[in-house]
């Protein structure tokens, strides 16, 4: 099969448009689009953002919204018009909105009216000049898009009041009539996305992730695993949120540029939804993360659907453990393929071989990556001796947005990334994780950092100071738990934890706490979290 190597994602999503027109897109609740509509609704929104709200290249626009077909319009229709895409959780608190809208210094947000309240709560404190609003149903069109809406509003009451001083209907900017505008073609070094992350320590920050980042990594994606990339053959099942820079890159630029299908799933909590959407359907590639497969292994419905097209199911996000792979295996009869990378690496550094998977392990280096293992020193360890896994490769992120001084931090002199993970490599070549140097939790795939938690607690006015670290949980690989010196007596466990509700998204809030006299500290007073683990 034949590769397409591009160096600015314009020019891939460009390729596939013209490559694929007939094949089917995206696939939500019911309703396809195919690349050719897809071609079209994309162009009108591109020029709405450059010629109504009259943004200017590498302007940042924000978009938050779950896998609905509003954000492949919306994404692709940003990096027609020359934009930096900032993706945001729909989850997130205002306080976790405010932040990222006012690091990113976005001027748009793309928002989906049932989270829209979080938002509007803070709105006019951040850079944001234009909101456009979109319903779910929006792109379904006609009757049935009018009922969706109007039953999720108003039957299902799923949309809370919200109000923005200025904004756009979705369906409004899509009768928008498209005009021309000057876009110059992107360089490979033009950054495409701030990808938030807490990166290997502290506050969330804005990876900067490069055209040449992301096209590839998708080069080098393809490469790797071609089995799963068949040209305009394969249907892939998007239950992870687009929002993530895993998913987005495997559905909304991988699988989409060799003219893919994509099944998207705007709730993956609801398995039922899950099963409605691939009944009948003939998917041949699952994207997934340990949670999700375990969840489904254990929900009867899901033993019903077909799985005789299925001839790939990838995991990253997290450890697979054996129950899960196994389960899978029994149920599907498809092994799952583990990888690994990070937001910082666009992101995948490594993956299993689709014909040597070993189980345990998270495969070999993608094409023209370079993976090392060096200890505190920074000296190479030999194989089979543990150390900080570093990386080197043209999917490696040009820095953080606006912080160079901890970009520094997180690389070598000899221009390797430092991941923050402790690994090791086996006899075959194969990598190991072996446990995290950094303190960040892993809660279902996503990273939790500890810093974050302990400065919303420490704005408690009865706490003195907290901890926050990861605590083993066999369904979500971790929970937070918080450990926590009271300023007086009369506070539970339970307003902490409300407390916690209000100021962080939901996988980030405690699921226990704990109340301490003091805290482990060391000579210089920093928090020792290993020991508060380790109890």
């Amino acid at each position: 099969m034949e590769i397409p190597r591009h160096s600015n994602v314009l020019d891939l999503i460009e390729r596939a448009f013209s490559s694929y027109p007939q094949h089917a897109a995206y696939t939500c609740l019911g309703k396809t689009l195919s690349y050719a509509e897809l071609d079209v609704r994309s162009r009108v929104f591109a020029s709405f953002l450059r010629n109504e709200l009259k943004l200017q290249a590498e302007d940042r626009v924000a978009i938050q919204l779950p896998n609905v077909l509003q954000f492949p319009v919306a994404l692709y229709g940003a990096i027609r018009a020359g934009l930096i895409v900032v993706n945001i959780n729909p989850l997130y608190t205002p306080r976790e909105i405010k932040h990222q809208l006012n690091d990113s210094g976005a001027k748009a947000l793309i928002v989906l009216a049932n989270v829209a309240a979080n938002a509007a709560e803070i709105i006019e404190e951040t850079s944001v000049e234009h909101v456009i609003t979109t319903e779910l149903g929006d792109e379904h069109g006609g009757l049935k898009g009018g009922l969706l809406n109007f039953v999720v509003k108003h039957v299902k009451k799923m949309v809370p009041e919200f109000h923005f001083p200025k904004s756009y209907v979705y369906k409004k900017v899509m009768r928008h009539r498209p005009a021309p505008f000057n876009i110059s073609v992107p360089q490979s070094e033009s950054c495409l996305m701030l990808q938030y992350t807490g990166g290997t320590t502290g506050v969330s920050k804005g990876a900067m992730l490069t055209h040449g980042n992301l096209a590839s990594n998708v080069w080098q994606m393809i490469s790797h695993l071609p089995e799963a990339f068949e040209e305009g053959a394969e249907t892939f099942v998007a239950c992870l949120p687009l929002y993530h820079i895993y998913a987005l890159n495997l559905h909304g630029l991988s699988a989409f540029s060799m003219g893919c299908h994509n099944i998207l799933i705007p709730n993956p909590r609801d398995l039922g939804s899950i099963i409605k959407a691939l009944k009948g359907v003939r998917f041949t590639v699952f994207i997934g993360i340990n949670t999700l497969f375990r969840a489904l292994c254990r929900f009867e419905p899901f033993k019903t659907l077909d799985f005789s097209g299925l001839n790939i199911t990838s995991a990253g996000g997290m450890a697979l453990t054996e129950d899960a792979a196994a389960g899978w295996e029994q149920i599907t009869g498809c092994k799952v393929c583990e990888g690994y990378g990070l937001t910082e690496t666009s992101p995948v550094l490594t993956g299993n071989a689709y014909k040597n998977i070993k189980l345990g392990t998270i495969g070999i280096p993608l094409p023209e990556t370079e993976i090392k293992i060096f200890d505190e020193a920074g000296n190479q360890v030999p194989d089979g001796e543990v150390g900080e896994l570093c990386a080197k490769g043209p999917q490696v992120m040009k820095g953080y947005w606006n912080r160079l001084k901890e970009t520094e931090q997180v690389f070598m002199a000899n221009g390797f990334f430092k991941t923050g993970d402790m690994a090791m490599k086996c006899e075959d070549d194969n990598y190991k994780i072996v446990d995290r140097k950094k303190d960040l939790i892993l809660v279902s795939g996503f990273n939790v950092y500890p810093n974050e938690i302990e400065d919303v607690l420490g704005q408690h006015p009865k706490i003195v100071e907290a901890a926050a670290v990861g605590m083993p949980d066999k369904e979500s690989g971790e929970v937070v738990k918080v450990f926590v010196v009271p300023e007086v007596d009369d506070i539970s466990a339970e307003e902490v934890i409300e407390y916690c509700r209000k100021n962080l998204t939901r996988y980030k809030v405690p699921k226990a706490v704990s109340f301490e006299k003091e805290l482990p500290k060391s000579n210089v007073g920093k928090i020792l979290r290993r020991e508060l683990r380790d109890r």
